[in-house]
This record gives structure tokens, sequence and C-alpha cells, in this order.
């Protein structure tokens, strides 16, 4: 059981920030080893991961977590690993805990209905002291004999938003402190090389990073091109003087400023005012990706990697043909004039530093 004094008292302890110096500038996602809204073949995922070691030099990140298809992301992984025969100290896994794999005993999975396809397994949501070790042991078993060395609770800000009351937002907030603390006591005994927060709420990773010393922390769909408010800039600034490192992740906003359908996962109609909003600063920040010889997602990724605090980019792809573009999308440089003529139509904030 976790310690009482946890739930009441913030753990003093240092950053450590080696993790800054051990993050490739690329990070793997791995949702479609998990059958994120389509069955992806045993081949095709091998060929995925392969692609990863054929682009990367020196050690591979990669990015999964339990509720990835109910573990499946993580078997898939390892399976692709052990093919390869790559050694285990050429990857470097990030497991982001708090579902569990369960027996599957309905027609379909029950957590996030329609995203999955293809499952056999079932996952439950287990946050606690006791719950996210237990998805650590899992996560280590189906992973074996590769082992995760960045932990993370898997959207805590989702856990918190489920509260029906103040109340149980408490008693879900001291949920998410026993799990640090269990995450913690793993790093202090050499098991994980660090722990961090991912949220799609970077105010509940600021709340948590507050309450508890991190290593790092994962923004997603919050510091893009198209938005990026003066308080999360200086949340990162904060972090990077603390000596925590910043993952930057879905800066495509899922797809939609490349050309998707989707913005944040919801479809873009084009019926709200919103919606037209949308479509229009697209097609006006794609006038300038033209005019520049700039590809709109290299400007997306070098945009979201700008603040000195940011260390890595997490992208994801079910193609292994995509896997090199995306390689080169973390290096790539779009000219100052690109930059300067997109502040000047209003796309970008006028006053951002970084840029």
């Amino acid at each position: 059981m976790m310690p009482e004094s946890i739930a009441s008292q913030r753990v003093e302890r240092a950053a450590v920030p080696t993790i800054r110096n051990t993050l490739p500038p690329i990070i793997f996602g791995t949702s479609a080893l998990g059958n994120l809204y389509q069955a992806v073949d045993r081949d095709t995922k091998r060929s995925i991961v392969s692609e990863w070691f054929e682009h990367c030099d020196g050690v591979v990140a990669a990015d999964s977590a339990g509720k990835y298809g109910a573990g499946l992301a993580l078997e898939s992984m390892a399976d692709a690993l052990r093919s390869l025969n790559v050694a285990p100290d050429q990857i470097l896994i990030s497991n982001k805990l708090g579902w569990r794999r369960v027996a599957l005993t309905t027609p379909e999975p029950t957590f996030e209905p329609g995203a999955w396809v293809g499952l056999k397994h079932d996952a439950v949501q287990d946050i606690s002291y006791d719950g996210i070790l237990r998805c650590w042991e899992q996560g280590c078993e189906l992973l074996a004999p590769y082992r995760p060395q960045l932990v993370s609770v898997h959207d805590p800000d989702e856990y918190l938003a489920a509260a029906t009351d103040e109340n149980d937002r408490q008693r879900r907030w001291e949920d998410i402190l026993g799990a640090y603390q269990a995450l913690s006591e793993l790093r202090d005994r050499g098991d994980v090389l660090a722990i961090g927060v991912g949220s799609k709420d970077w105010r509940v990773s600021e709340e948590l990073a507050r309450a508890f010393p991190l290593d790092w922390v994962m923004l997603a769909t919050s510091l893009t091109i198209r938005t990026h408010p003066e308080s999360l800039l200086d949340f990162v600034e904060a972090m990077r003087l603390q000596g925590v490192s910043v993952i930057n992740s879905a800066v495509f906003h899922a797809g939609f400023l490349t050309g998707g359908d989707y913005y944040d996962y919801r479809k873009v109609t084009g019926e709200s005012v919103e919606d037209q909003e949308l479509i229009s600063w697209r097609q006006r920040f794609h006038d300038h990706c033209k005019r520049h010889g700039v590809r709109p997602a290299e400007a997306c990724v070098a945009f979201g990697m700008s603040p000195p605090g940011v260390v890595a980019t997490a992208l994801n792809s079910s193609k292994p043909d995509r896997i090199a573009q995306n390689v080169q999308l973390v290096s790539a440089k779009p000219p100052a004039e690109f930059w300067t003529s997109m502040k000047q139509d209003g796309l970008i904030d006028t006053s951002y530093p970084y840029v």
C-alpha cells in the first residue's frame, strides 16, 4: 500500500537531467502496433520497427502504453525486436502505465469502443500505488526480454476529468500521487531510468510537476504552430530551468494541419464557425508553406521543437515507408522568411520568441 505521507506532502527529490542527453530527437509512437483504427499484420509491424533502426543512428526511442490495443502494441513491438535481433541496449522504451490487459468477455473490447481493431483482450484502468505496479509488471512481461526505461501514468488529465465532484477528484488525485510514489521507488532502485507525465491538458502536467519531482513531461496537442499560449511557454521554460526535459507530440492536431479531416480527434465538417476558422487558418498556412517551399509537416515539427526546453518530438506512423520522412522532419529548418511572413499574417503570435 502507498505510504500515508505521500498524499499530503511533496517528495523532495531533484529531477534527474540525464534524460536530456539520452533521448534522440525523434521518439516513435506505437499505437499502430496496437491496431489503432485498423488491423496491421505482423509483417508490416516488423517492417515499421525495422525502419526505425534503418534510419536512426544510435539508440532508438519508442513510446508505447498498455492501453494501446490492450497490450498488443507492447507485445508486437517485442516480437518485432526479437525477430530483428535488436539488443536491449539499442532500444529506449517509454511505457505509459495505467491500463492493464484482462480477458475479453464481450464481442468487442469495452475500453475506447471503435478505436482498436481485431483485439483478443480487453483493458481496465488501474491507477493507484498497487495498480501502477501491476501495470508495470504486466508491461515487463509483454515486452520481455526488453524493459521500459521511461515510465509515466497514462493520461492523468482524463482520469481527473472523470471525477463526479471535488471530493472524487481529490480521491483520484491521491490515486495518481500513489502511482507516482510507486514509480519513484522503481526509479530509485534503478529499475527505470526516469519518470514523467504526458497529458493533453498541460495544466494537469503543471499541477503534477508542482506536486512531485519529474524527469520529463510530454505535451500533446498543446504546443503547436496553431496554438502556443504564453502560459504554456512559461511552463516549458520553467521545466527547462529545473532540468526537466519536454517531449512534444501531436503537433499536427491529429493530422488536420497537414490536410486531414480530424482536428484533435473530432471531424471538421465546415458547418460551424469554429470549423470555418480552422479551415481558413489551414489554407493560409499552406499558402505560406507553398510560397516558401516548406512542407506543412516540416513547419509543424520545427515550430514544436523551437522552445529550448523541448528535446524531442514523438511521431507516429502505420506505414513503414513514412518512417524515413518522419526522421527527416525533426532536422528540417524552414527559412527565417517563412516565420516572418507567418507572424505578419497573424498565424503565429508576433511576440513568439523562438522563431
